[in-house]
């Protein structure tokens, strides 16, 4: 494992109600602890922590650009 990276997802409104995060884990081997959301009907925004191999992550951060959300990479202190 490689150390955590801070990640803020943006989700579209058709991708809110998909289990985003579990697919994640369960397809690429990546461990998510969310840290802070804000989900309404029509979008939703993650901020979490990812964990897995470089590569994991790689590949992860592809399929969810892939898939419509938008991935930014965040830095320093995620709680407020």
């Amino acid at each position: 494992m490689t150390k955590p990276v801070k990640v803020r997802l943006t989700f579209p409104e058709a991708l809110v109600p998909e289990p985003v995060i579990a697919k994640l884990a369960l397809e690429h081997g990546v461990i998510a602890n969310i840290r802070r959301a804000n989900v309404e009907d029509d979008t939703g925004w993650i901020v979490c922590e990812l964990d897995g191999t470089t590569e994991a992550l790689d590949s992860a951060a592809a399929w969810l650009e892939a898939t419509g959300i938008k991935v930014d990479w965040l830095e320093g202190q995620v709680e407020s």
